[in-house]
């Protein structure tokens, strides 16, 4: 229920707090005290259009705020969970912030969040009627809705929503498989041919890396012998190699030697010998690695050309990786393979939607039967709880009429009125009148609130154009509806106010600058002097105030 609410800086308000009380509360005023500037507000709480214009002072910002108690199967935990949004079991509080530009924030629980996840959340905590609000009783869902209430459908309809899901999920796999069918045979010759050259190109996992890793090696290898045989040449194959070249210096040192003294004395013979034999084991070594590489070009050659084999198909296929080919391979295949078995498939699966649309089926069926019970029963119902407030005349028809399988059966729901003599019952929206339409929505609330968990209710004037006895017995229907939920009722009927648990007035004061919207709680004598006011124009009218005495049970 609403517990309390907070308004600043909004239309004539510069700030309200008003503390509600479960049951009936009652809100009257004069017309124009700003009754419907508190409904404004609370209706741009719940994710209304923000209006600018509303705002009281230009350089603040308009902030409504509300707190609403909980009940323990309220369905907000999952909602307000699923957005990421922190949920007390007891209490959820709202606000939205309009600033001086315009700019409109929301808020749950001080986290801020969008307008429809306000929206939502706000659909659970109150429900709005006034002669203006009232378009959702010719909704066909709001309607449907109502006979699933007094049908106690919810069960089944949780049961048949699964069965509906299987159904279409069947179907989509149908429909997916269908046209992938018809989209394979246009492209059978293409895909064989695809299917063919990576079958002829008989790639293996892993193959790539394998062959880059040995065609890395081979290079390696290939390298090394030729840096080998490069070192030989000049060493001791080569044409002018340095061991060739040191035999021909000691040859010519050896003759120096016999025409100059000097020279021998330098031991340039045996320090050339030494260089020989060192040179000659650096050659010996030299040959041993030579020996130990054993390269074949052609496997390299093999390598390479395995690898551009490769290499281009993957480009030709606009992939990255050889396990994506292969990938593309065994897709290729698949189809295929699929395309001729497609009839089979095609009618397994065909027979595998039917027998999921029948078991859906069966059940819709269940719930249109229980269904047209309701509505019978909610008929006469409605013509007996609505009669008496003023519509002797009323006729109901809900018609439960067959139509295709859908998210909520094979039903559609219609509710049908007339209200004069000599009238065929025709849909609500043509039918009535806002008055009529109000007292219909008061009615049927009455009705399904022992079946449903609603939310809190706030009736804005549905009272208008009745009195008398038609007044009291709507006063009684709220009553009666309040046993069970916070109902909030704005009203001119003194008939209606008296039956309240709690009593507000709205009312404007003036200071030196502007005026303001106020509201207060109201005493029982202050009770007193507001409902003889209604009754009779003045709060001092002794008559009067002996009839708004006995309104309140107290003479």
């Amino acid at each position: 229920m609403l517990k309390s609410l907070h308004i600043s800086n909004y239309a004539l308000i510069d700030s309200l707090d008003i503390e509600f009380d479960s049951g009936l509360n009652i809100i009257t005023g004069e017309t124009g005290a700003g009754k419907s500037i508190i409904i404004g507000a609370l209706s741009m709480l719940l994710g209304g259009r923000t209006d600018t214009k509303a705002i009281r002072r230009e350089d603040m910002k308009s902030v409504i705020e509300g707190t609403f108690s909980l009940s323990p199967t309220t369905p907000l935990a999952d909602i307000l969970k699923g957005a990421d949004v922190d949920f007390d079991p007891t209490t959820c509080i709202l606000r939205r912030e309009i600033s001086p530009g315009g700019r409109s924030r929301a808020f749950i629980n001080d986290t801020p969040v969008n307008l429809t996840l306000l929206r939502e959340v706000g659909l659970h905590l109150v429900d709005i009627h006034s002669q203006h609000q009232n378009q959702l009783l010719a909704t066909p869902d709001f309607q449907l809705n109502v006979i699933d209430a007094l049908a106690s459908n919810q069960q089944l309809l949780e049961e048949y929503g699964k069965l509906y899901s299987s159904f279409r999920e069947a179907l989509h796999k149908l429909k997916v498989f269908k046209a992938g069918v018809e989209r394979d045979k246009a492209n059978a010759d293409f895909m064989q041919f695809q299917l063919e050259q990576l079958e002829e190109l008989n790639l293996h996992p892993g193959e790539l890396d394998t062959l880059e890793q040995s065609r890395d090696q081979l290079a390696d290898s290939t390298r090394g012998k030729s840096l080998a045989n490069e070192a030989l040449e000049a060493l001791k194959t080569g044409d002018s190699n340095i061991l060739s070249l040191i035999e021909t210096a000691r040859d010519a040192i050896a003759d120096l030697e016999t025409y100059t003294e000097s020279v021998r004395n330098q031991n340039l013979l045996d320090r050339l010998e030494s260089a020989s034999i060192e040179l000659n084991d650096i050659a010996e070594t030299v040959e041993t690695i030579d020996a130990s590489i054993l390269v074949d070009p052609s496997e390299l050659e093999i390598a390479d050309a395995r690898i551009t084999e490769i290499r281009a198909m993957m480009r030709k296929h606009g992939v990255e990786t050889e396990s994506e080919l292969i990938a593309i391979r065994d897709r290729l295949e698949h189809r295929l393979s699929h395309l001729a078995e497609a009839d089979s498939l095609a009618l397994r699966l065909e027979t595998q939607a039917k027998r999921a649309k029948s078991r859906a089926r069966e059940l819709a069926r269940t719930i249109s039967e229980r269904r047209s019970e309701a509505a019978h029963d909610f008929g006469e119902k409605l013509i007996e709880t609505a009669r008496p407030l003023g519509m002797k005349n009323l006729q109901v028809n809900i018609a439960v009429e067959p139509s295709e399988l859908g998210p909520t059966g094979m039903d559609s729901v219609e509710f049908r009125f007339a209200f004069n003599k000599n009238q065929e019952p025709i849909p609500v929206g043509g039918a009535a009148s806002g008055g009529e339409i109000s007292r219909i929505m008061l009615s049927i609330k009455s009705i399904i609130a022992n079946r449903i968990e609603l939310p809190s209710i706030i009736f804005d004037e549905v009272d208008t154009g009745v009195s008398g006895d038609v007044a009291n017995r709507m006063g009684l229907m709220m009553l009666d509806l309040a046993t069970g939920l916070q109902v909030i009722a704005i009203t001119h009927l003194p008939q209606v106010a008296a039956k309240g648990k709690v009593h507000f007035k709205v009312f404007k004061e003036d200071d030196d600058l502007s005026t303001h919207t106020r509201m207060e709680r109201l005493t029982p004598e202050r009770r007193i002097d507001e409902l003889a006011l209604m009754l009779s124009g003045s709060p001092d009218d002794e008559s009067a105030r002996h009839t708004a005495g006995k309104l309140l049970g107290l003479s």
